[in-house]
């Protein structure tokens, strides 16, 4: 079932990715669908007309780079974005549901075992995400900068090129016919306990 945004949900969900770092729009609407593990993918009619009104509400800017145009949340847009915490939770907590629910429809399957990889990687790089942000909510200021920072951008590009290498591997052996469940299994025991690991390194609770 593909996700649909509430009234307002998309131009808040635009607001908190660019919290992370300046983006062009290709890579707004990239980081989109990577949140969604595949299964909502925005056109850029979608996108560039809301960009233009947020940019038009003095809650983002935008800067050329070349051929490309950056855009970057103003300290106005992450006030907002602090200020509907509570929506933008609830809001997060609803595209968990909708991962989580594509993975247990595709789990078996093991043609579908892409599908079920990006879900699953998903919902895991949100949970840590949630994590994170839970153990750490009274730090936020000085997360968004230093030591703290370029480790979550460095475990988020890890993330995204484990998703590359790990796609292509699985999608070669699934051309050949040799793709079957005994590896997609110990793939999905292994992030289980990859994800254990690095949960219990934060000192935080696992979540079941």
């Amino acid at each position: 079932m593909t996700p649909v945004f509430a009234h307002g949900d998309l131009r808040l969900y635009l607001l908190s990715i660019l919290t992370e770092h300046p983006m062009h729009g290709y890579e707004l609407i990239r980081a989109l669908g990577s949140r969604f593990g595949g299964t909502y993918q925005p056109s850029a009619g979608t996108i560039y007309p809301r960009l233009a009104k947020l940019e038009e509400e003095g809650l983002v800017t935008k800067t050329a780079d070349g051929r490309k145009t950056v855009y970057a949340i103003t300290d106005a847009g992450r006030a907002e974005v602090d200020a509907r915490s509570d929506d933008l939770e609830r809001l997060e907590n609803e595209v968990t549901d909708s991962v989580r629910r594509l993975a247990d429809e595709v789990r078996s399957s093991v043609s579908d075992a892409m599908k079920t990889l990006r879900a699953d990687l998903a919902a895991a790089a949100r949970e840590a995400r949630e994590e994170a942000k839970q153990s750490g909510r009274e730090a936020r200021a000085d997360a968004r900068s230093g030591e703290g920072r370029e480790q979550l951008q460095r475990a988020e590009l890890t993330l995204a090129e484990f998703r590359s290498d790990m796609r292509s591997e699985l999608r070669a052996e699934l051309a050949k016919g040799r793709l079957g469940r005994d590896s997609v299994d110990l793939l999905v025991k292994g992030l289980d306990s990859v994800r254990r690991e690095v949960i219990a390194s934060l000192g935080t609770d696992i979540r079941l």
